[in-house]
């Protein structure tokens, strides 16, 4: 369990911060898969929102009796629909469940064992196979990508396959972020939508992939074609606060300032655990930004 809000030193995409009395229920998960849920009692709950896969847990170095489920680089996943812990036939996840098929107290664990089934059940509803998108025609890296991208999908393949498959997971986490966006640059406020129903805005890594920055919507932000150029040369960037930063090695500072919102702030969702991290964020301007 997580949320956004929470006492414990947590970046979900990175690392899952608990105390000493939840080890032996968490050593299970070294070297598996799990999925997050955000608890029933936060205001409207997103629910199971990702999943990922545990590399190690070490000691927390800076915390006594408290340890880290560090995540393997490159496996964390946001869902791009979020699945409700119930629905009108019950808990997705029936192994919280008693034998007279009432909600147990397990139900309230914050590390608890998940099956192969119910991994499967939650995984497929939060990335099913109708809500994938392809990227705008002009951003097709390798044609390849997009012949396996269409090609027809069923559950019935391997949900790991699933969840390492570049080209899909490039899809899905371009649907997450401009889902979390409303498929507008947070930059220029531009909402603008091709005659295919494309959106022009992309999805941008803000700690790029090739440097382990993961697939997470905190490590994502929705960015027209322009701005997304800019900020990956460094020609602009956001403090902690999402104050829109502009190199001073950029050339046209005012053409710049003409496309940035009035606000002169990045437009981004309103609630905290889809905004960008600021872990990320200060990645950007330590390694990409030019000051």
């Amino acid at each position: 369990m997580h949320k956004a809000d929470s006492i414990y030193d947590d970046i979900p995409a990175e690392r899952y911060q608990f105390p000493s009395q939840y080890l032996s229920r968490a050593e299970p998960c070294i070297g598996d898969w799990i999925v997050y849920l955000e608890p029933r009692k936060v205001r409207n709950s997103r629910g199971y929102f990702a999943v990922a896969k545990v590399e190690k847990i070490i000691p927390d170095p800076t915390t006594p009796n408290m340890f880290l489920a560090l995540v393997d680089p490159g496996t964390y996943l946001d869902f791009i629909r979020s699945v409700p812990f119930s629905g009108p036939e019950g808990p997705i996840e029936r192994g919280v469940l008693n034998d007279a098929g009432v909600i147990s107290g397990r139900a309230q664990a914050a590390v608890r064992p998940l099956s192969s089934a119910d991994f499967a059940r939650v995984v497929n509803a939060g990335l099913p196979d109708n809500d994938t998108v392809l990227p705008r025609v002009d951003e097709a890296d390798d044609p390849r990508m997009l012949q396996e991208l269409r090609a027809p999908y069923h559950v019935e393949r391997p949900i790991i396959e699933r969840l390492v498959a570049k080209p899909e997971r490039k899809a899905f986490f371009r649907r997450a972020v401009l889902q979390a966006y409303d498929e507008r640059c947070a930059v220029t406020g531009w909402k603008l939508i091709n005659g295919g129903g494309r959106a022009e805005a992309e999805a941008a890594h803000i700690k790029p992939v090739e440097h382990g920055g993961p697939d997470s919507i905190q490590n994502g932000i929705a960015l027209s074609g322009t701005a997304h150029w800019m900020f990956d040369r460094g020609l602009i960037g956001f403090s902690d606060d999402l104050d829109i930063l502009i190199s001073r090695q950029v050339n046209d500072r005012s053409g710049v300032e003409a496309i940035i919102n009035k606000s002169g702030k990045a437009l981004a969702p309103e609630r905290l655990a889809l905004r960008p991290h600021p872990v990320f964020l200060e990645w950007h301007r330590e390694n990409c930004f030019k000051h």
